[in-house]
């Protein structure tokens, strides 16, 4: 790809390498969609999936090994926060967390609980409310955590305070019915 020494492709999209800027990423226009990059757990192959396709299983580009839905929490900026709440077809569980945050820390082993238990149903991010001040702001969060939950791109509960893996999981139970029916 002309003008992209710097990068490799990878399904026709420029991927950036370990510890690269996004300044090497020459050929990524707004327009186009901000991947995930996953790795393959069995060749080791970074794969890009769309933000449609989260929740989705797919196959390793290179290995065609299964890789399972995202099972874990997404880590996200506002462009990639904004991209997956508006494709997503399963609900989508927001944590609007900080390092800093006492309440944060002990909640987040009941927010990948319900990443894990969920994958393939819903989708669970993960946004750090000091590097992304402006979306939290876009949501009004006054006290973190702050757990969100969107379905059809739209926010359908938002609630400040711990809570566990089990309401979490029935709120994204509930979103699920609500957008079937």
């Amino acid at each position: 790809m002309q003008g992209c020494e710097d990068s490799f492709v990878f399904s026709g999209w420029p991927v950036m390498r370990p510890n690269w800027g996004m300044t090497h990423l020459k050929n990524v226009t707004p327009e186009m969609p901000m991947p995930v990059i996953r790795s393959c757990k069995q060749c080791g192959q970074k794969n890009r999936i769309a933000a449609n396709h989260l929740s989705d299983t797919g196959r390793c580009g290179a290995c065609k090994s299964s890789l399972p839905a995202v099972d874990s929490p997404l880590q996200v900026d506002a462009t990639l926060f904004d991209e997956i709440i508006q494709s997503s077809r399963v609900p989508v569980l927001v944590d609007f967390w900080a390092e800093w945050c006492g309440p944060c820390r002990a909640a987040a082993p009941e927010v990948e609980r319900t990443a894990r238990e969920m994958a393939g149903s819903a989708i669970v991010l993960k946004v750090d409310t000091d590097k992304e001040q402006q979306l939290a702001a876009r949501y009004q969060v006054r006290g973190i955590p702050n757990f969100a939950v969107f379905s059809a791109g739209k926010l359908v509960k938002q609630q400040a305070g711990v809570v566990g893996h089990d309401v979490m999981e029935t709120w994204l139970r509930s979103a699920a019915l609500a957008a079937s029916a």
